[in-house]
């Protein structure tokens, strides 16, 4: 089981195929998925990667939330997901995923939070038929009808399909063909309802119910392996994790230059030889 991916819903477009045909299809981009930790089952009890996307700003971020990015080298992302893989397919920490990942023809599933739709009546909510619009109906033809029940049990039963709040929830939507990638621009096109609003995150995972393609890249499709992540953090996340290195550092002492030595020495010797020959000439006379 491979590791999904974190993408922004951009909107709808349509490809044409080679007889002519148009596919409509909802563009998807991948910006700057990165893995910035790994779960394993020795030391969490459970395998999976977890992936950032969209770079953010520091300021933004928490002082706990800063060093677990300081710790892993890569600069902070807006969006975490945590995503289940097998141990086979574990992507090292600071690799960065590309749109490749997915290959086209294959089938994906999609998670996202759904347009919110406000109160709904039972119709639009559940999709009831309603009530006869004739005589002897009146104005409730639009209505759930009754939803008690007799002395016993004398309540209405969790769960039942009444008016209410609709949307703004997570949903899934299965086995989604992917017609084509855009790994240069790191874009990913669907075919079928995408859930959630334009620039809404969703999540795009191998499809449960499907065949993983025998031409996907495994474990993962990547742009970079993140080999020396680690040594390069950034700047202002490395300052904020860590204390200034200048303050242990001690001063570097200054050394003479050899030719200042070598200068001070002879003139040194000439004053000495002038002296000598001073303290002569005061015996002779």
């Amino acid at each position: 089981m491979r590791t999904g991916m974190i993408a922004r819903k951009l909107g709808m477009s349509r490809v044409f195929t080679d007889d002519g045909r148009h596919v409509p299809v909802t563009v998807l981009q991948i910006e700057d998925n990165q893995v910035v930790a790994q779960r394993t089952a020795e030391s969490h009890g459970y395998t999976a990667v977890q992936v950032g996307a969209t770079p953010a700003k520091v300021k933004h971020l928490t002082k706990s939330v800063r060093g677990q990015f300081a710790k892993a080298g890569i600069e902070p992302k807006r969006r975490l997901v945590e995503f289940r893989v097998t141990e086979d397919a574990l992507v090292p920490v600071g690799a960065k995923l590309a749109a490749s990942h997915f290959v086209a023809g294959q089938t994906v599933d999609v998670t996202g939070t759904s347009k919110g739709k406000g109160f709904a009546g039972a119709m639009k909510r559940h999709n009831f038929g309603g009530m006869r619009a004739s005589h002897g109906v009146s104005v409730s033809h639009r209505a759930h009808g009754s939803t008690g029940n007799s002395q016993d049990p004398g309540r209405v039963f969790k769960g039942k399909k009444m008016a209410g709040h609709m949307g703004d929830t997570k949903v899934t939507t299965q086995n989604l063909e992917v017609v084509e990638t855009d790994a240069d621009q790191g874009l990913i096109l669907v075919r079928g309802a995408v859930p959630g609003a334009k620039n809404s995150y969703v999540l795009v995972n191998d499809a449960v119910k499907g065949r993983l393609p025998e031409d996907a890249p495994f474990p993962a499709g990547l742009i970079d392996d993140g080999a020396g992540a680690a040594d390069e953090a950034p700047a202002e996340v490395a300052d904020d994790a860590a204390p200034a290195a200048a303050e242990d550092a001690a001063p570097e002492a200054t050394e003479p230059q050899a030719g200042d030595d070598a200068g001070a020495g002879d003139g040194a010797a000439d004053e000495t030889a002038d002296a000598a020959d001073g303290d002569d000439e005061n015996k002779e006379t």
